[in-house]
């Protein structure tokens, strides 16, 4: 990738300004050309060009998230009509989808500008809510949920698929997950896990009351949607885990899965798999230690290696 323009999005409050400092050097460096967006002025110095978010999509040819998996689902929707390349840099807490931590972005910058690097397709679910004579559009990388408001009892929606009823849901929550979305909300309400390799998604209610209990998993293919049944008087709707809306008795909401809606900059696909493995495991399974040293990246672990192997032979030596 020989100098490219490459969009920053920042985190709205958390301290990213080692990952700025850093970009700011390689934009210097004459290796390429750093901009980001007028809403993140406030959140960088004046030495990156500031341009309207029109300019900033239709400009860049990769974007650094500098967040967790939420500030990085954000760049990949912001990008989604022309799905360049994410590169996710990790100020969040679990990760699944962010690779790279702040103190390997400037050898990840490296690998970039050699080409060392592999890129990862997503799916997304297009989605279309139909409600009081008005449609609007949405997109979400991982799931789209809709929430009972508290107080405003339960989510009662009925399921078609390809036009035919499948089935209804009473639930507090009614969870429809891509294969990355998965490991999310579907996964903690007891859904199952899907392969990235797998072009489908996955439907889950969430304390079933009555209706459909199960999970159900639909092809790439299938069109399916919710239709917001009797005695649902004020449900959220998220997109990504950002509230986006309110629905309620009547709305209708129509899905499909967009192949290859985004594109994600891989470093180390082997390590980033195996991590995330290891980071479900430790959200519900017993890890064994030898597990857990897998999630330090290999420098770290060949550092420490070294260090053991130095303290065992000065204690040798004194001995």
């Amino acid at each position: 990738m020989e100098q490219p323009v490459v969009g920053l999005v920042v985190h709205p409050s958390k301290n990213v300004q080692e990952s700025v400092t850093t970009l700011q050097r390689w934009n210097s460096s004459g290796a390429g050309r750093l901009i980001a967006r007028r809403i993140d002025a406030a959140r960088i110095d004046g030495s990156i060009d500031v341009v309207e978010d029109d300019e900033f999509t239709a400009t860049v040819d990769l974007v650094v998230a500098l967040g967790g998996d939420g500030t990085m689902l954000g760049a990949m929707r912001l990008v989604a009509k022309r799905p360049v390349p994410v590169l996710g840099v990790n100020y969040g807490n679990v990760g699944f989808l962010v690779e790279i931590e702040p103190p390997e972005l400037e050898a990840a910058l490296e690998r970039l500008s050699a080409g060392e690097y592999q890129l990862e397709p997503h799916h997304a679910l297009e989605a279309v809510l139909s409600w009081s004579g008005a449609k609007t559009e949405y997109l979400a990388f991982n799931d789209l949920t809709v929430i009972r408001r508290p107080g405003a009892g339960q989510v009662s929606a009925d399921l078609s698929v390809g036009g035919f009823g499948y089935g209804y849901y009473r639930a507090d929550a009614i969870v429809a997950a891509t294969p990355a979305g998965s490991t999310a909300y579907n996964y903690a309400a007891g859904g199952p896990v899907l392969s990235p390799a797998l072009s489908g998604s996955v439907v889950t209610p969430v304390a079933p009351m009555a209706g459909i209990d199960r999970a159900v998993v639909l092809a790439a293919r299938e069109r399916y949607r919710f239709e917001i049944a009797e005695g649902t008087r004020s449900a959220a709707m998220e997109v990504d885990g950002l509230v986006v809306g309110e629905v309620a008795t009547g709305a209708q909401i129509d899905l499909r899965l967009r192949k290859d809606a985004g594109s994600v900059v891989r470093l180390d696909a082997e390590r980033h798999g195996r991590t995330g493995r290891l980071k479900l495991s430790l959200l519900d399974l017993p890890v064994r230690p030898d597990q857990l040293v897998e999630l330090i990246p290999s420098d770290l672990r060949q550092k420490l290696r070294r260090d053991v192997e130095d303290q065992k032979a000065r204690r040798d030596t004194e001995e």
